[in-house]
């Protein structure tokens, strides 16, 4: 057996491979030690295992019923964080029944959007009749355009990804980037596909040069990878925001975005189709009088007025509560309390409507006084 002589001392070759191997098993420990700890360091660690069962719950729900089929295995870490907020069709409750005083709006994403994605044979005849890349919709907030993105995606039978803006950003330098493009990306493996972005301003406003250079970064991928669709013949993928101040948005967005619908307050006759629908399955008596809470919430949007008819049905709880208190106490799980709930003295009346109009309107008026005091402080 050899001896090697470093600095005077003699080495046997044994004691050299001894040494190889304990520096290897260091290394290897020291490896996966820190591998492990920069897991329980990391903060996101435990929501990307959250986000990868989620993704495969959802993707293995899509391929029941149909020929679609896309295993988890074949997608990358970042299109399993964008795929865990994947809704199923099945799964959205909200079709173009449950909005009202929307039809010409409705009519028009119905032969813009939807026609197109459920006949591509026929519109693949020529690209002008193929559905916009992007949709905008934009208006007051509560009248609507949310219900109308998901009943688009609901009635075109199109998946749809209710993109977190928050879930793009990361700490570390690149992966927010890399995000954007697995939005993209994925949205191509799961075609036809709805990309929805809630409040899209607050994501792709105004670039300017007071950005932080990793969000300038991001914005910008998103719009390369957006654009790119655009070359890949046939492709159904299409992005649709909501936004209340579109004058916000950056001009590329606008620019990627030609299909644009205005939802704006409603009407006398869209707020007389709004109560009708929302009380529609409620216990309601006679004296309501549709036509006159219609002219009276003049400004009201869709959410204000489905909230009028909530208070007005709790009040009309409170005061049956009050009312029989002792026979309630006495009897809450007979048969007879069941059958008093039911009965007449639950109708939500007009007198219960006008309460909760006036309440609803005192609020509206104290919320636009802070505003204009507010509005007239920064000026």
């Amino acid at each position: 057996m050899s001896d090697f002589n470093f600095g005077g001392s003699q080495i046997s070759r044994n004691e050299i491979f001894q040494m190889i191997i304990r520096v290897s098993l260091a290394s290897v420990v020291t490896y996966f030690s820190v591998k492990w700890m920069m897991k329980q360091i990391d903060p996101t660690s435990k929501n990307k295992r959250k986000a990868k069962i989620r993704a495969e719950e959802q993707l293995k729900r899509l391929a029941k019923g149909s020929n679609f089929e896309l295993k988890t295995q074949t997608l990358n870490d970042y299109e399993l964080m964008i795929a865990s907020h994947l809704v199923v069709p099945d799964d959205i409750p909200i079709s173009w029944k449950d909005i009202a005083g929307l039809d010409s709006v409705i009519q028009e994403l119905r032969e813009s959007v939807v026609l197109p994605v459920r006949h591509r044979d026929l519109f693949n005849q020529s690209k002008l009749w193929e559905a916009p890349k992007g949709v905008l919709l934009h208006g007051p907030p509560g009248c609507g355009k949310t219900l109308i993105a998901k009943a688009t995606a609901k009635e075109a039978g199109m998946r749809f990804i209710n993109l977190d803006v928050a879930m793009l950003t990361d700490k570390w330098y690149g992966e927010s980037q890399k995000l954007a493009s697995a939005v993209f990306s994925l949205a191509v493996k799961l075609e036809p596909c709805i990309v929805f972005i809630d409040e899209i301003d607050s994501f792709l406003r105004n670039r300017s040069t007071n950005d932080h250079e990793a969000t300038a970064m991001m914005k910008t991928q998103f719009m390369m990878m957006w654009d790119g669709l655009s070359t890949r013949a046939g492709s159904t993928v299409i992005v649709m925001g909501a936004t209340n101040r579109p004058q916000d948005l950056d001009k590329a967005i606008l620019r990627r975005m030609p299909a644009q619908f205005h939802i704006g307050l409603p009407t006398d006759a869209q707020r007389l189709q709004i109560l009708k629908l929302v009380l529609e399955l409620e216990n309601i008596s006679e004296s309501v009088d549709f036509n006159r809470l219609s002219k009276l919430t003049k400004g009201f949007s869709g959410s204000d007025l489905r909230e009028m008819c909530r208070n007005a049905s709790v009040y009309r709880m409170r005061q049956f509560m009050r009312d029989n208190e002792s026979a309630i106490n006495a009897a809450e799980n007979t048969e007879e309390f069941h059958d008093a709930t039911s009965s007449d003295l639950l109708a939500i009346s007009m007198e219960d409507m006008l309460r909760s109009y006036e309440r609803m309107k005192e609020s509206k008026k104290h919320t636009q006084n802070l505003f204009v005091e507010n509005h007239i402080e920064l000026d």
